[in-house]
């Protein structure tokens, strides 16, 4: 019994710090960073002469039905012209987005005609990058008209290498529930990468909006599932920091639903699963202590332990039931059962197109942590490939 006791609340603590603990516990250390060290100077914004050249990136497959949008939303960033490069990345388009782009004189258009991938897209769109710093963004997103200038003024830190902006999800209609949890995880996330960053630095870069030292900048291997995570926390391997700029958002429409965003997460499953080993140095304490505690807390134990570890509490907490083990593990079970319960009544809702925020949390995150089982085949399969199909949005 004694060995069971052990394995359940080795598992009871890995849920609870992955999900919630570490959040409390980065508080609490940012917190005691800013009594003994101060929060520090805010950045000034630069004036318009003191501003670096940069180049705005889209990398894009067959994003014909956005190229307006995305376009209307780019001319109206708040950034000096001559110091503001479009570039659309288009290898292995087949419709018409090439034709749509060539009506704006401003844009510069790299495509290649075989399709080998995103990452293969940002190896040669910033191949060809002479600014000295890159900003990548999805077609799908608009991103708000402060972004560059929030973004830039960061790298006045010499410390700063990569600057992450903030994701912020939209649904279309009321009580979509994909759009809905992904939007509710992505504010989580948000805080959590605030508090990364003022700690030491923010655990990778979401493809939505991101900018780099372009000189900094290596090429990735082809297959790499997760482009923006691997090339910032690259970065961050080799000495230097990611800078979380909240006030520089990327908005894009959530999933069309729960199906389609099942898509996104066993491929984000996948690549963490890929990335923790290809970056497994940095979970050495000995080669930077902080680096390594933010990267298994906030990334490592969500891809690969903790969605074991909730599984395994199950029939842990059911063994322990029927040897008596004492009161405690029968008030966890009964949780649990109200957890899964809740869980599946959310799902019940969803099926049935109706909504109630109370229960599409529990489901969501059992949503999430099911795809990291998903993810595994997927890595499998896609391990030698850089192409994945696109998730449709709302």
């Amino acid at each position: 019994m004694t060995t069971l006791k052990i394995l359940f609340w080795i598992c009871f603590f890995l849920v609870v710090y992955t999900y919630i603990g570490y959040g409390v516990l980065l508080w609490l250390l940012v917190k005691l960073k800013r009594i003994f060290k101060g929060k520090g100077q805010p950045l000034n914004m630069p004036e318009d002469e003191a501003l670096p050249h940069v180049t705005f990136l889209i990398c894009a497959y067959n994003e014909q039905d956005v190229v307006d949008m995305k376009m209307e939303n780019t001319l109206q960033l708040d950034y000096p012209k001559n110091k503001l490069h479009i570039m659309w990345v288009t290898d292995g388009s087949t419709d018409q987005t090439n034709e749509k782009l060539k009506r704006y004189p401003r844009v510069k258009i790299a495509y290649y005609p075989e399709r080998r991938g995103k990452t293969a897209a940002l190896n040669h769109g910033i191949s060809l990058s002479t600014s000295e710093i890159t900003v990548m963004t999805d077609a799908n997103t608009l991103v708000n008209k402060e972004a560059l200038r929030e973004i830039t003024k960061y790298f006045q830190d010499p410390t700063v290498a990569c600057v992450a902006g903030e994701k912020r999800v939209m649904a279309r209609n009321e009580g979509e529930t994909a759009a809905q949890g992904e939007g509710l995880y992505w504010r989580y996330e948000s805080t959590l990468k605030q508090l990364d960053s003022e700690f030491y630095s923010t655990m990778g870069a979401a493809g939505e909006l991101n900018a780099i030292l372009t000189a900094l900048y290596k090429p990735m291997p082809e297959n790499a599932l997760l482009d923006d995570f691997v090339m910032s926390m690259r970065m961050v391997d080799e000495g230097y920091r990611i800078a979380y700029a909240p006030n520089a958002y990327a908005m894009e429409y959530g999933s069309a639903n729960l199906h389609e965003e099942s898509k996104r997460k066993r491929r984000i499953a996948a690549g963490g699963l890929q990335s923790s080993w290809w970056l497994r140095n940095m979970m050495n304490p000995f080669r930077n202590v902080a680096v390594a505690f933010q990267f298994v807390s906030h990334r490592v134990l969500r891809w690969t332990i903790t969605p074991f570890a909730l599984v395994a509490l199950i029939p842990l907490n059911v063994l322990l039931l029927f040897m008596n083990a004492g009161t405690i593990y029968t008030i966890l079970w009964a949780l649990q059962v109200l957890f899964y319960l809740a869980a599946f009544c959310g799902y019940y809702m969803e099926q049935h197109g109706k909504k109630n925020k109370w229960l599409y949390v529990p489901y969501y995150f059992l949503f999430m942590n099911l795809n990291v089982f998903y993810g595994i085949p997927y890595l499998k399969s896609h391990q030698h490939a850089g192409t994945w199909e696109k998730a449709k949005r709302a």
